[in-house]
């Protein structure tokens, strides 16, 4: 039992150690070499009531550090979920991020007018969200080689 014990503790804090600031308003994930924005400029870091296709609009537009942002797809966006963590479901590294609904790009198999989407309340996945909601979004880039 308490070999299981210290597993789950080494996992846990493998968990927080894979993110870290590489500069304002961006949080580098170098599990996936994935770089977030996590910025200020707007309602809760990204842009609020965004219907599916402005979200993606407003990713492909974003100037932050250099720009290269894009909408992440389900996969991505629930990299970042920490279900460790309650209201918001992710790592406290994200200074920003509301505990409420966030677009993917990743449109649902069932239906061309709907959406994946993560809540960050408590981390759920949701697949049947009308592409016509307004939720929140946050950018993602691929890491730039240094």
């Amino acid at each position: 039992m308490e070999r299981y014990f210290l597993i789950l503790i080494v996992f846990v804090i493998n968990l927080n150690a894979e993110f870290s600031r590489s500069t304002v308003g961006v949080v580098t994930d170098s599990a996936t070499n994935l770089e977030w924005q996590d910025d200020y400029s707007s309602d809760g870091g990204v842009v609020k009531d965004a219907i599916w296709i402005e979200a993606i609009d407003y990713c492909e537009n974003l100037s932050l550090d250099g720009g290269g942002w894009r909408l992440p797809n389900i996969q991505e966006l629930g990299s970042i979920v920490r279900f460790s963590h309650y209201k918001p479901a992710i790592d406290p590294i994200f200074h920003y991020t509301q505990s409420d609904q966030y677009w993917s790009a990743t449109s649902s198999v069932d239906s061309t007018r709907s959406s994946w989407s993560i809540d960050f309340l408590d981390g759920r996945h949701s697949n049947f969200d009308s592409k016509d909601h307004n939720y929140y979004v946050r950018c993602v880039r691929s890491r730039q080689p240094e």
